[in-house]
């Protein structure tokens, strides 16, 4: 944006007038390009894994863990992005984490071996955390509740978008003889550095920053919790049996770590999960049914590429096209969904069907088998892509509309947080699930074939196979993935109930109003504010109503007490 352009941005805040949607474009540009080039670097490797695995001499548990491991990561990170959100810049924790997601990516790009490229999707996922939890509390912290519903569409259509891009441009990549799938790890650096620039011209928040106390115990417990749950799921069943000394010792442990870390919570100054938020029923309710959206969203629809490659015989390039009808479901719904609640306040009916549709869709994949109608997989994955796109977006902005502005940070990154840990939960087990599945269903086929299976634990290559034997492979991780997706139909049925228990309450007018937040079901109990954060309030406050000036447009790091004399 033009120095004008921040001019003239500026001197309409220094009226009374609100934001104009022009204006709250310009300053949520960087924000929604970076969201674009962390999505789109995320989904590129969507239709490329199969290859790159193979590749990389990896098998089914290790295609499991490159996704997870981001997922994970994520789940870790994002509370702890939130708490700094509350507690300092907002812009430089954004750029912060894009610069660690590009890191990450171009790190991945060089990997030798499974696990090297674990690692470095780590690195991808502590990035993708920052930007989950910030893109949210940054347009939560300059749009009020009323009018979020457009920008959380615009949101989800810039996902969306990214979404779609991403495994088409990853296929073709992969697909493309002199670039190979390393390329698509590097090709997202470009747009980065641009989304920084953006970034630091036209995002202006207004900010009042006081001492930093985040809670890294509290991390470690958490982290070192799921990891073991997780590592427990993949190994089961495959390494020794799922009722051994082992899962005991290993499940104890996970337990008694997510003891400690809730203990340590309710003691810490600045817990990166606030223990007392859970009095609030919308946030509790809320959180439940992220937990199980994630869980049934990412669990299952993470192994589609997989499906199409493997199953039917698509190239990377057609397996991205076969996907575009639940990314088209995806991005009409939370476009016009977004819309209709800005028009008429309501959100809670678009929750219900989006949960609906959801379980409709994982149903009827159940179904899918190597050989199934494409047109029939087309119509269930769109009822998934809306499902996913009317309750994602909308549990965080139910949330957001019964908490003060100074536990928006907080209250945001819980949600995001239980989400991503349903994802990887879901990736984990579902995973294991499938490869469970596929060992007994080729087995079976061989067996009828009179081959003795090889025990190899790489994922195939069906190109590479004699016919039958193909046949064989095809049809196990065919009728595998539709037994995964019939798992994941009860879970987001968990969803649909508890989002039937949340109270629907009108959506704030304004960024922040206390009265308005304890009608809404929010904590009374609140203990006071800090100072800083007591400022952050007031400042935000004031930039909702329009009354921000030049000074706090233009250096977000400002004295907050110099900047309004008012």
């Amino acid at each position: 944006m033009s120095q004008q352009g921040s001019t003239d941005v500026a001197e309409a805040h220094a009226g009374d007038a609100p934001m104009t949607h022009r204006q709250i474009m310009e300053a949520l540009s960087g924000l929604l390009l970076g969201l674009f080039v962390a999505i789109l670097s995320s989904t590129v490797v969507s239709n490329a894994l199969p290859r790159i695995i193979a590749d990389l001499d990896g098998g089914q548990s290790a295609y499991t863990w490159v996704v997870t491991s981001t997922l994970l990561a994520t789940t870790v990170s994002t509370p702890i992005w939130g708490k700094l959100a509350d507690l300092t810049s907002k812009k430089l924790l954004v750029q912060l984490s894009l610069v660690i997601f590009i890191v990450g990516s171009a790190a991945a790009g060089l990997s030798q071996n499974p696990g090297m490229l674990i690692a470095f999707r780590v690195v991808q996922g502590l990035g993708a955390g920052g930007l989950t939890a910030l893109a949210q509390v940054i347009l939560a912290s300059i749009i009020p509740p009323r009018e979020r519903g457009r920008y959380n569409g615009y949101l989800g259509a810039v996902m969306a978008l990214g979404t779609i891009g991403g495994p088409l441009l990853g296929g073709v990549i992969v697909d493309t003889s002199w670039l190979g799938w390393r390329w698509c790890f590097y090709v997202g650096v470009p747009f980065a550095l641009a989304a920084l620039v953006v970034l630091q011209r036209t995002l202006r928040l207004p900010l009042a920053t006081r001492d930093v106390r985040v809670d890294y115990l509290g991390a470690a417990l958490v982290a070192a919790s799921v990891s073991l749950l997780l590592i427990w799921v993949s190994l089961a069943g495959d390494n020794f049996d799922w009722w051994s000394w082992q899962t005991v010792t290993m499940v104890l442990a996970a337990v008694a770590l997510a003891i400690c870390f809730v203990l340590v919570e309710l003691r810490a100054s600045e817990p990166i999960i606030p223990m007392h938020l859970f009095r609030n029923t919308t946030l509790t309710l809320s959180v439940v049914a992220s937990l199980a959206v994630g869980t049934a969203m990412f669990g299952a629809t993470v192994f589609l590429s997989q499906y199409f490659q493997i199953s039917r015989g698509d190239s990377p390039t057609r397996a991205g096209v076969m996907t575009l009808p639940m990314i088209l479901g995806l991005v009409v719904s939370s476009t016009v969904v977004g819309r209709l609640i800005t028009a008429y306040g309501k959100w809670k009916r678009y929750l219900v069907i989006g949960g609906v549709l959801l379980i409709a869709g994982l149903a009827l994949m159940g179904s899918a088998r190597a050989d199934t109608a494409y047109g029939l997989l087309a119509v269930h994955m769109f009822l998934i892509g809306c499902g996913v796109g009317m309750t994602m977006q909308n549990l965080v902005l139910a949330v957001q509309n019964t908490v003060p502005m100074h536990q928006l940070g907080a209250a945001s990154s819980v949600v995001a947080f239980f989400r991503t840990l349903g994802g990887a939960i879901g990736v984990s087990v579902l995973g294991a699930v499938l490869a469970s599945r596929v060992g007994t269903y080729m087995a079976d086929g061989l067996a009828e074939l009179g081959v003795k299976p090889s025990g190899g634990g790489s994922l195939p290559d069906v190109r590479t196979l004699p016919a039958p034997i193909a046949a064989v492979v095809e049809d196990s991780y065919g009728h595998a993935t539709g037994v995964i997706f019939l798992i994941a139909a009860p879970i987001a049925l968990v969803a649909l109930i508890a989002i039937l228990f949340i109270k629907e309450v009108p959506l704030r007018t304004a960024v922040d109003d206390t009265a308005e937040v304890q009608a809404a079901g929010g904590p009374h109990h609140s203990a006071p504010l800090p100072a800083g954060a007591a400022a952050t309030h007031a400042d935000a406050t004031a930039l909702g109503s329009g009354t921000v000036g030049q000074d706090q447009l233009g250096d977000d790091s400002a004295d907050p007490g110099a900047r309004n004399p008012r």
